[in-house]
């Protein structure tokens, strides 16, 4: 270990995140592999060490031979304060080697509020911010996850963004990248060869234009790049490498369990959810392998909970038989079985029987909308029944604390709809009171709301945001609604929302905005502790940007957008009949009665969507 680190380490919180070691961590001879890769989370230990996607891809990464993948996070304040006092630059946990001796930097970004993080790890890692000013081809800087899907905003910076699933398109990239490396290419001979790479962006190969009034007029691709890159997907994911030793974490991390993903893909196609569009087609794992990857990482981990992730997972068709065999190793283990993502038109007393064998926990169902009309219009297929059966259940069987999540500003949401909210909030006290099996110990009530944000790729990407003043009103009308006291409101702040809704729908002239951010000392502004709304507006207004232009204006259906480049495999003309079905109040079935047309099942060439 560095001398330096061990001067700094005591006088931080938590220096265990800092120093590597972990149960399950990958050593290589660095002097033995080719190409070397920090796999760069722009955020903390906990939260990174907490996520599924950086677990699966370091080691499908270190599967190569010729590759040493080493994990890198952002420091806390009091770390980054330290390293800058001590003229220590970011380096990977694995080796303690600085990110600057590696021959790439990965960047997984799954929010957009992680950029200005991503900036200063390039940083503190003594690299130039913008990709032109790296002009060696080491170290390659390049990113995926969800941000990719509108990788405009960050393209000045990045190389190259992985759109899709990384799990063969990444070691696809790294295999190209030791040939360049060996073979001394350019940097740029090996940008426009990786280009070719189903599922690979190269940003610097398209020429984009504007319009007098700011509007994106064209993007030109350049040697040989596609004209719109497609999406990468893992066909079978029982196929699939899934780490049944992942590193266990030396200090607490945000989910400290073993987290089992049972599909991608969402069959549900609430119109708001980009999540519910950007991972089509549906693909499930077989429950027989699930129940063997999860014993096999307990028994590795020595994890005391299991859960059970998707973007709906109570939608699992083969989720009872899954959590028998879950439960024959947990419970006499008292091992506990979680299961988030639920909806409450499909909880069954015997989904919470099964639930309450260990331990039991709190309900959380995201209702969003305050009214059937609104439900329908987003396609939540969720009714008032549904919910308040639900509870019925969940009471009965000895629940007590059910939290319930609602959207403010979803398209065609009127004050009816927000006193719904409170309306809704009265009818699940008065079910606990006819069926709460034990009254003594009271109920509690969690409503929670947060604004809408128009996202990429989703049936309301055309849609304006609607203003601070505007959501705070709606948060004052809902507030003055709820007068039982057993109901709890919280609410996620506006300005945080208005900035994130900016850099989703944001182009290439935002990339100024966000490094004016990082230069006035903006990072980490995921985290309220750091996030400045002030420091944001002012850098907008010095580099020229209106923020309303991309946050709360409405786009012509007819408009090139900048996202357009990228094909996550769901047609636009899709896109734009959903919207038009949302204003209509129209639902659509769900994609396991009735297939959409959507376009995603030509990703799986001879198959079908899995149910």
């Amino acid at each position: 270990m560095d001398k330096r680190l061990r001067r700094i380490l005591p006088r931080v919180q938590k220096p265990a995140r800092y120093t590597g070691g972990e149960v399950n961590q990958i050593l290589k001879d660095k002097s033995a592999v080719d190409v070397r890769l920090a796999f760069c989370f722009p955020d903390t230990y906990e939260i990174g060490m907490s996520n599924l996607g950086l677990s699966i891809l370091y080691h499908t990464m270190n599967s190569l031979p010729f590759v040493w993948c080493e994990r890198c996070f952002a420091p806390w304040g009091d770390m980054y304060a330290e390293m800058k006092r001590e003229g220590v630059p970011l380096y990977a946990l694995e080796s303690g080697d600085p990110l600057s001796e590696f021959d790439a930097l990965a960047f997984s970004i799954g929010y957009e509020m992680a950029y200005t993080t991503v900036l200063d790890m390039l940083d503190m890692a003594g690299l130039p911010l913008r990709s032109a000013e790296r002009t060696d081809l080491l170290p390659l800087v390049f990113a995926g996850g969800t941000a990719a899907v509108n990788a405009e905003p960050m393209a000045p910076f990045i190389d190259l963004f992985v759109v899709g699933e990384g799990e063969e398109m990444n070691n696809e990239l790294l295999t190209l990248l030791r040939e360049a490396k060996l073979g001394g290419w350019s940097k740029h001979d090996f940008l426009v060869r990786a280009a070719q790479i189903g599922g690979v962006y190269v940003p610097s190969l398209y020429d984009v234009a504007y319009n007098a009034d700011g509007t994106l007029a064209s993007v030109t691709p350049l040697d040989g790049a596609p004209e719109r890159v497609t999406k990468r997907i893992i066909e079978d994911l029982d196929s699939v490498p899934y780490p049944t030793k992942p590193i266990v974490p030396s200090t607490e991390v945000v989910h400290d369990r073993v987290s089992l993903e049972l599909f991608r893909g969402c069959v549900r196609g609430c119109r708001f959810c980009q999540a519910g569009y950007v991972y089509r087609p549906i693909r499930a794992k077989k429950p027989e392998t699930l129940i063997a990857q999860g014993i096999e990482t307990l028994k590795n981990t020595g994890y005391q909970d299991v859960t059970l992730l998707s973007l709906s997972t109570s939608d699992y068709r083969p989720l009872p038989g899954l959590c028998d065999g879950l439960l024959d190793y947990c419970e006499p283990r008292s091992i506990g079985l979680s299961l988030p993502s639920l909806r409450a038109d499909n909880f069954s007393i015997e989904l919470m029987e099964k639930l309450q064998k260990v331990r039991k926990s709190g309900l959380t169902f995201a209702v969003e909308g305050g009214s059937q009309r609104l439900r329908d219009a987003i396609n939540k297929n969720v009714t008032e029944e549904d919910l308040l059966s639900t509870c019925r259940i969940a009471f009965a069987g000895g629940w007590n604390s059910v939290k319930l999540y609602y959207m403010l500003g979803l398209p065609t949401e009127t004050d009816e709809d927000i006193v719904g909210i409170a309306k809704m909030a009265d009818e699940v006290l008065h079910c606990w009171r006819l069926n709460a099996k034990n009254k003594n110990r009271g109920v509690k009530i969690t409503i929670s709301t947060s604004c809408f944000i128009p996202k990429p790729h989703s049936p309301f990407q055309w849609e304006a945001q609607i203003s601070i003043e505007e959501y705070l009103r709606r948060v004052n009308l809902l507030r003055s609604s709820i007068t039982a006291r057993n109901v709890t409101y919280n609410w996620h702040d506006a300005e945080t929302s208005l900035i994130e809704a900016v850099l989703s729908r944001g182009d290439r002239r935002v990339a100024d905005a966000i490094e004016r951010v990082w230069r006035d000392g903006g990072r980490l502004d995921a985290w309220t502790d750091y996030f400045s709304f002030e420091r944001w507006m002012q850098a907008f207004a010095d580099a020229g940007l209106d923020p309303a232009f991309y946050a709360n204006r409405e786009r012509s259906v007819d408009e090139l957008l900048p996202w357009d480049v990228i094909d996550v495999g769901v047609r636009k003309a899709h896109l734009a009949r959903e919207r038009e079905k949302a204003y209509r109040s129209e639902l659509s079935p769900d994609c396991r009665h009735q297939c959409a047309a959507c376009g995603a099942a030509r990703l799986l060439p001879g198959r079908k969507c899995d149910e």
